[in-house]
């Protein structure tokens, strides 16, 4: 189906993050699974900002890049869509992103390595960096009761419609309105394809069912297509700054050493332990460990 497809969109949910360490919801051992049979709710097995893409997101990116997957729609708040390296201007995060800051005057967004403190579309602590704006940003995950915004709805909707396939991935298709996203597939003649490990409401209407885990059918589809799927690499962004200044006195300069984030000098840097300095031209400076965020160094010179 794939192979003959002109035009395959992809709707994906939680059930494809869980071989990264984020629970889903309503799988075997999912947050609402668990939470209605009372026992205790899973912990994710590492934290946010340190799951990496799984399998199905890679193999994803490489039918994207192939040309054989023209969209992306994702109920998933994880960021890892993005993070894998769809294009955002092919994919709909319909929840929003854990990881995305917007500015609500000029649009800019800005995709962060460290997750975004707030929820519901409030004010973070940051502001817009475009020239002459400057407004504070927004966090971008919904509430419950906030509307699907159109900026992710309208492309996600025209795709689906356009769609000769839509592929459901490790979703039950019971959140509305986005789980009805899939079958305006349906109107233009195209499929519905659903993997996932439990039914869903949406499984008759569907052209071909399989339940099971998505990584383990991926693997399969990519297999018999011939395509390879490269392992992620993550790439993390980080500046160094050197602040000098002479002292009121004159006779010393002052001088800091910082390792910062790319966003901004109070941004966390989640994935940085510590930072270990040394002076290799400078043998009466002394090495130093830094293990404690801000990671700043102060010193002074003759």
């Amino acid at each position: 189906m794939i192979k003959k497809s002109k035009h395959l969109v992809v709707f994906t949910g939680a059930g494809i993050s869980t071989s990264c360490g984020i629970p889903d919801f309503r799988g075997p051992k999912g947050i609402w699974t668990l939470q209605r049979e009372g026992k205790a709710l899973p912990e994710a097995s590492l934290p946010f900002h340190r799951a990496a893409p799984s399998l199905t997101h890679m193999a994803l990116v490489e039918l994207e890049k192939a040309g054989i997957l023209k969209f992306v729609i994702s109920q998933n708040v994880d960021g890892l869509h993005l993070r894998s390296g769809i294009p955002r201007e092919k994919l709909a995060e319909l929840h929003g992103n854990s990881f995305m800051e917007t500015c609500p005057s000029c649009g800019e967004e800005y995709f962060r390595d460290f997750e975004v403190e707030t929820i519901g579309l409030k004010e973070t602590s940051r502001r817009c960096s475009v020239a002459k704006c400057g407004t504070r940003l927004k966090d971008t995950v919904l509430d419950w009761e906030d509307a699907l915004p159109s900026k992710e709805m309208n492309p996600a909707e025209k795709h689906c419609k356009q769609a000769d396939i839509v592929l459901c991935l490790g979703t039950s298709l019971q959140i509305t309105p986005a789980c009805n996203l899939p079958l305006k597939a349906l109107r233009g003649g195209g499929k519905v394809v659903i993997v996932n490990l439990q039914k869903t409401p949406k499984d008759k209407k569907a052209s071909l069912v399989i339940h099971g885990f998505v990584d383990k059918v991926i693997a399969g589809v990519m297999d018999q297509l011939n395509m390879q799927i490269h392992p992620f690499v993550r790439i993390d962004l980080f500046q160094i700054i050197l602040v000098q200044a002479l002292s009121n006195d004159e006779r010393y300069v002052n001088w800091t050493l910082q390792v910062a984030s790319v966003h901004g000098q109070k941004a966390a840097l989640p994935f940085i332990e510590s930072v270990e300095i040394s002076f290799l031209d400078r043998e009466d400076y002394k090495a130093a460990i830094l293990d404690k965020q801000p990671f700043r160094l102060k010193r002074f010179s003759q």
